[in-house]
């Protein structure tokens, strides 16, 4: 199989090759460490998160690298308001930032660098490209000159005119042309500073990732990603002064995810209509968010709502309950040896390629929505052949699932999901449905015996009333020859 990525640069999908074979350098941009991460954070960690899974998944060593930024303007003005210090802020932050990702499920990345850890990495950079002529002095600050490079707006699709336009010089700022942007800021009176050729400052925001990411993965990067709103101006700028200052190419694919809108609005912090990770998983399962948020293809945009996340819930609950249904078949005491149908063989042969099928959607540039109207098939697959098995019951049937649960929790492994023991997942199910249903386990355990004995007595009225009555709470009751059983109405 070969791996296709659509290129931001090129507008197309190209053949995957990276510089060196085997061997990809991954550099994903990371959060301004202010303020809790929002849902549309979330939409960038996980869709980066299953890129890097796929790749080692299909046999590349990935050096994942993806940054902190921890001084900026925002950061100081909230330490400002919160009376605490940048730095105190930022580690907030970031302790945050990994809270939310590990109940994502979202991989650490190999290096987490910080700007304020790389001020001489950043300092040196800007000294090559004012060296070079393609930044400049002025009173503290230093500037990159957009119009020595000739390609500038390529990434980005953006007219140099165009942006002349609508470009103004700020009060106070000292640079010479209103496109030029800054790389490093004179300090200010009560802000973070560093010592520089120019004087104390601070790094601008563009030339830290440029710094960092040439630092760990040398100055061409395999892959660069991040959300769409980054590709102007902060791609865009990074690419220029990285290529200014080495002469080659920065990026050989750039990658961008679309934007999280509600209500079709796109969702930002400036339009305060955002919600952060941490209230979303404080009423939805963590892989409920990373199935909804794996659903549209990354490009594509995504629309958030609690309708979606339900939807998402009740298709990930559907898996774990076939997933458990299996286990617990294959558990069985059914000892007799009748002959399966050809069609639970038929569903069993297709569940076990579902690897090589997800592997080709995400092949294709890593097309998570395919690959997940895959897995959900060869779920539907497997609640046929555990339909047959009900109906009738062989033991030839066990090993069939057992391969098949193995099929399905492995292919899923680039996207994330049903990493959790099915038993255990539905448990948690169970005991939620039974508080949201404001029964205790004691009075559900007495209506059942009740239902049992108006079954027994044949008063199917009042057995039936009872079962109707929990099945409007969220609570199901199935008979077995072993007894009724209860759980979450999936």
């Amino acid at each position: 199989m070969t791996l296709f990525i659509y290129n931001t640069m090129s507008r197309k999908k190209e053949k995957f090759e990276p510089l060196t074979p085997g061997k990809v350098g991954m550099y994903v941009c990371g959060i301004t460490a202010y303020d809790r991460c929002h849902i549309g954070h979330a939409r960038s960690a996980v869709v980066f998160d299953a890129v890097v899974r796929h790749l080692r998944r299909t046999g590349f060593k990935v050096t994942f690298v993806r940054n902190f930024t921890d001084i900026d303007d925002k950061i100081i003005n909230r330490a400002r308001e919160e009376g605490i210090s940048t730095v105190e802020l930022a580690q907030r932050e970031m302790e945050h930032f990994h809270h939310d990702m590990e109940a994502l499920g979202v991989l650490k990345a190999d290096i987490e660098p910080r700007a304020t850890e790389h001020i001489p990495d950043i300092i040196a950079l800007i000294e090559t490209l004012v060296e070079k002529g393609f930044a400049y002095e002025a009173e503290g600050d230093v500037y990159f000159s957009v119009r020595k490079f000739p390609t500038y707006g390529a990434l980005s699709r953006r007219n140099l005119e165009e942006l002349r336009s609508g470009a103004r010089i700020r009060p106070g700022e000292k640079k010479k042309d209103p496109l030029d942007f800054a790389l490093w800021k004179a300090a200010k009176p009560g802000e973070p500073k560093w010592n520089s050729p120019w004087g104390p400052g601070r790094p601008g925001w563009h030339i830290e990732c440029s710094a960092m990411s040439m630092k760990y993965l040398g100055p061409t990067l395999d892959i660069h990603g991040g959300g769409l709103d980054l590709a102007f101006p902060h791609h865009e700028n990074e690419r220029a002064q990285s290529e200014a200052a080495t002469g080659r190419q920065f990026v050989r694919y750039w990658m961008h995810n679309g934007f999280v809108t509600i209500k079709g609005e796109k969702m930002s912090k400036s339009l305060g209509n955002f919600i952060t990770i941490k209230d979303i998983l404080s009423h939805f399962h963590p892989e409920a968010l990373r199935l909804f948020l794996l659903s549209k293809h990354y490009r594509s945009p995504l629309d958030y709502s609690p309708e979606a996340l339900r939807e998402s819930t009740a298709a990930l609950d559907r898996c774990y309950k076939a997933l458990a249904e299996a286990h617990q078949f294959a558990r069985g005491p059914v000892k007799k040896k009748r002959p399966i149908p050809s069609e639970a063989e038929e569903d069993l042969k297709l569940i076990s390629t579902l690897g090589t099928r997800v592997d080709e959607a995400m092949d294709d540039d890593f097309n998570t929505a395919l690959a997940l109207g895959h897995v959900f098939d060869a779920v539907r697959a497997l609640n046929r052949v555990l339909s047959m098995a009900a109906r009738k019951p062989s033991a030839l049937y066990k090993d069939g699932l057992k391969t098949a649960c193995t099929a399905i929790t492995g292919a899923v492994e680039s996207l994330g999901i049903l990493k959790e023991v099915p038993e255990n997942y539905l448990e948690v199910r169970n005991r939620q449905a039974l508080e949201a249903s404001g029964l205790t386990l004691e009075e559900l355990n007495i209506l059942i015996q009740e239902r049992n004995q108006s079954r027994k007595d044949k008063d199917w009225e009042r057995a039936d009333e009872i079962r109707d009555q929990l099945s409007r709470k969220g609570i199901v009751l199935k008979d077995t020859p072993e007894g009724t059983r209860w759980s979450a109405q999936l």
